[in-house]
């Protein structure tokens, strides 16, 4: 579809508006001469009448050769006889009947009525100066009409030049460069576009900075339970191996084959989170039923490795609308984030009030982790070489599926010493 420019959009715009402006500029400032020169015309034909009823006594002559001036200025007289009788041209006659005024109007003509004498005169302006000074109008109309083009030309470009090199930096960016920066020129709003392509761009870097750093951390994970899957593999496959030994071996190939189908399936997760096959399923659920089927689970989980699982759920229907399954997985995800840092003796603790809760006895997180936790792979490139972690998808996938259902999650502090994520969901 072909598209105007801005330019000229603006242009035609301020012809609009100035041609509004010059037709009822046009309509008034003509009402406005016409009236004054019909009342300039009656006030000079008054004068004039004026003077003709005093000089109707000078004879046949005299009349007569009145009667010719008038005539030549485009005026009639009309005789008026003792008996009021009408003498003159006819149509001068006709619009004294009508008038039936001393003074007055008859259609378009003026009329002005004395003793014995009527002077009758057209209201057109003809080529005198009213005329005149409506040509001059229209002139100066039509020359505000031509600067009201150049204006409206000029102001669309000016306008449109910062949007053209807005443009065309966003035309780059999508090649992929992210160093080029919009001009934050012109009026408010154009300035706030570049503002925004600007802005548009950090954000870009930002996250590809962040997609290289993931890929970076993804692959590090990956090349790990390769490698040792890959030399146990050959140790068996060359006979290294043997005897009594290889069912550690298998025990080991299979526990690094499982994080390679975790890590795999944290990513499709990861992925499907944004695309339009990621089913939920909302109804109304009781997440006192899915809490305390999670807690069967995990306090078994966490007896097996000598932590201490205490679970805080009311024994009222606590009702929301929401997908069970999934909260099913944000539970799973988030308790096995937990058991993984807390250590024997130490508390994980799953708790539903007004909302759902996992706190840990962990070493905890500071400030500016807590800010990021949620972000792919931050905490896992911080933590890989110091504390146990997982695949640095897990709370960026409780993340995504809390934020599918509609709900917040936030992290801080707990007070059984480690870290607390708080889940709010949708009421029923």
């Amino acid at each position: 579809m072909t598209r105007t420019s801005l330019a000229f959009r603006i242009t035609a715009l301020c012809l609009a508006v100035a041609g509004v402006a010059v037709v009822v500029a046009g309509l008034v400032s003509a009402r406005l001469v016409l009236t004054a020169a019909r009342e300039v015309s009656r006030e000079a034909l008054a004068d004039q009448a004026d003077v003709v009823a005093g000089q109707l006594d000078g004879g046949r002559a005299g009349r007569l050769r009145v009667v010719e001036v008038l005539r030549g200025q485009g005026i009639a007289v009309v005789l008026i006889g003792p008996d009021g009788g009408l003498t003159g041209d006819p149509q001068a006659v006709r619009a004294v009947r009508e008038a039936r005024v001393r003074s007055g109007v008859a259609g378009t003509r003026l009329v002005e009525v004395r003793d014995g004498v009527a002077l009758v005169q057209e209201t057109g302006l003809g080529n005198g100066p009213g005329r005149k000074l409506l040509r001059n109008i229209a002139f100066a109309l039509l020359v505000g009409l031509l600067v009201a083009a150049v204006a409206g030309l000029l102001l669309g470009k000016l306008v449109a030049r910062p949007l053209r090199r807005t443009a065309a930096v966003a035309r780059t960016m999508s090649g992929g460069r992210r160093d080029l920066r919009a001009p934050e020129q012109g009026p408010a709003e154009v300035a706030e576009v570049g503002g925004a392509v600007n802005a548009l761009a950090d954000a870009l870097a930002r996250s590809e900075a962040r997609q290289r750093e993931f890929l970076l951390s993804v692959s590090h994970e990956l090349r790990t339970p390769l490698t040792a899957v890959s030399g146990f593999a050959e140790s068996l496959a060359d006979g290294v191996v043997s005897g009594p030994e290889v069912p550690s071996v298998g025990r080991t190939i299979s526990e690094e084959a499982h994080r390679l189908d975790r890590l795999v399936t944290d990513l499709l997760d990861l992925a499907r989170l944004g695309a339009d096959d990621f089913r939920v399923d909302l109804a109304p659920v009781d997440l006192t039923e899915v809490v305390t089927a999670a807690a069967e689970v995990w306090r078994a989980r966490c007896a097996a490795k000598g932590v201490e699982f205490r679970l805080e759920a009311p024994s009222r229907p606590t009702v929301r609308t929401t997908d069970a399954r999934r909260v099913r997985q944000v539970l799973d995800g988030l308790l096995e984030n937990a058991l993984r840092l807390t250590p024997a003796g130490r508390p994980v603790v799953l708790a539903l009030h007004d909302v759902l809760q996992v706190r840990d006895g962990g070493p905890g997180l500071s400030e500016e982790d807590y800010r990021v936790a949620f972000r792919k792979g931050a905490l896992h490139a911080k933590y890989e070489r110091s504390r146990p972690v997982g695949t640095g998808l897990g709370l960026a996938l409780v993340h995504g599926l809390v934020t599918r259902l509609g709900g917040t999650i936030e992290a801080g502090p707990a007070p059984e010493g480690g870290a607390a994520f708080t889940v709010r969901l949708p009421d029923a």
